[in-house]
């Protein structure tokens, strides 16, 4: 057998364009997605040995089913954590919880978290964390707090997600730490950057999604829309380069090099607040 990988919202957009390319690499790859006939669809792009496993991922009761079976299935060697999330409404999962912090942030940490003994025992091995901009949208008006899922006031999308985002680069740097040494790294990416990239979910989206401040932007970025395939190859990068072999708690832009830009909102108020908060949801 291959190396073994999971990606997480990989059935379209800038998840399958990674599954495709790791398969390619040789890779025994495993997508994540919602849907079993555009899971079926992926698998036939993808081909080799790729197959699909389906799990709404909103949902942490289905996050922690996969994460077990998974983890029965013995060493892993590469985790993409690359389902995300972004609506210019409101949205609830049937955990009650806002959708946009559950998909960006809790799920990928109940995910990682099932999947740490697998990812031990396949060293060396790598989580791969797949970020955004959408961060800088979140402290426009100054840095986000974490007191509780949702921060007071209007609810802007593009914000809200920025918001989790932020959460989950701050969960991702401590999980670097904590397993520096063990053999498992971790590497977060921003494939996109400052642009926008055509998938099924910026299909979706309408100008009210971004703050205020910025909504006049709306027909800029649209006119800059670039396509999922072009920005994967940061995302396989930071899976695959063996440069990074004996690296950690590095935060990738999208031409695949290090880079401060999103890494410096994060702050010690803002780590432990997470911290704190995420333990506490998790919990309840």
């Amino acid at each position: 057998m291959g190396r073994k990988a999971v990606i997480t919202g990989g059935t379209g957009g800038i998840g399958l364009h990674v599954a495709v390319r790791l398969s390619e690499l040789g890779y025994d790859v495993t997508v994540v997605g919602r849907d079993s006939a555009r899971g079926q669809d992926a698998v036939g792009k993808i081909g080799n040995t790729a197959r699909f496993l389906q799990a709404d991922l909103s949902s942490l009761d289905e996050v922690k089913s996969l994460g077990a079976r998974l983890a029965e299935e013995g060493p892993l060697h590469l985790l993409v954590n690359n389902v995300g999330g972004m609506w210019s409404t409101r949205r609830e999962t049937a955990d009650g919880l806002e959708a946009s912090f559950a998909l960006n942030h809790l799920a990928p940490v109940v995910l990682s978290t099932a999947l740490l003994d697998a990812l031990r025992a396949g060293k060396p091995s790598r989580i791969v964390d797949v970020t955004s901009s959408s961060i800088t949208t979140a402290v426009i008006d100054g840095l986000p707090t974490y007191e509780d899922v949702e921060q007071a006031g209007d609810h802007y999308g593009m914000a809200v997600t920025g918001r989790a985002k932020l959460a989950h680069l701050s969960y991702s740097l401590d999980l670097a730490e904590q397993l520096r040494g063990s053999g498992v790294s971790v590497i977060v990416v921003d494939p996109v950057g400052a642009g926008a990239v055509d998938t099924p979910n910026a299909a979706e989206m309408t100008p009210d999604i971004l703050p205020p401040a910025i909504r006049g932007l709306w027909d800029q970025i649209q006119a800059g829309m670039g396509s999922a395939a072009d920005v994967a190859g940061s995302v396989v990068t930071a899976a695959t380069d063996p440069a990074f072999d004996d690296t950690t708690g590095v935060v990738l832009g999208p031409d695949g090099a290090p880079s401060d830009s999103l890494v410096k909102f994060v702050t010690p108020e803002i780590s432990e607040s997470v911290r704190e908060l995420t333990a506490r949801v998790l919990a309840a």
